[in-house]
């Protein structure tokens, strides 16, 4: 049912996709310019399979227990241009392209670099 996904990604990722005992299913985001990791966030199935179709990214917030689009109340919206699954199928990574700022924190990425690679 791949002909419906705006997102390039493997044939049946969402029947290939472990999600973990809460239906999850971890998601490493990174600028698909840069190759810079911007965030670690998590999915459901409907949040993957809501990505793949609008290409806008959705995630699910284990806080508040439901669908996050990314960006609907910070203007920091993330494009999915790409969707891969590991090799054990329990993880993915996704290249995106972000406008503004990833981390919640106003940083661009959440993970703190330090003075790596300065």
């Amino acid at each position: 049912m791949t002909q419906n996904w705006v997102v390039p990604t493997a044939e049946d990722v969402v029947g290939r996709a472990v999600f973990n005992d809460q239906g999850l299913i971890p998601v490493i985001a990174q600028d698909a310019s840069s190759r810079d990791v911007l965030m670690l966030a998590w999915m459901n199935k409907d949040a993957l399979q809501l990505t793949l179709r609008e290409g806008r990214v959705t995630y699910f917030s284990r806080s508040r227990g439901e669908l996050w689009r990314k960006g609907d109340t910070s203007g920091h919206i993330q494009h999915a241009t790409r969707i891969l699954l590991d090799c054990d199928g329990d993880s993915l990574l996704m290249d995106i392209h972000q406008q503004g700022p990833a981390c919640h924190t106003g940083s661009q990425s959440c993970f703190d670099v330090g003075n790596a690679g300065e």
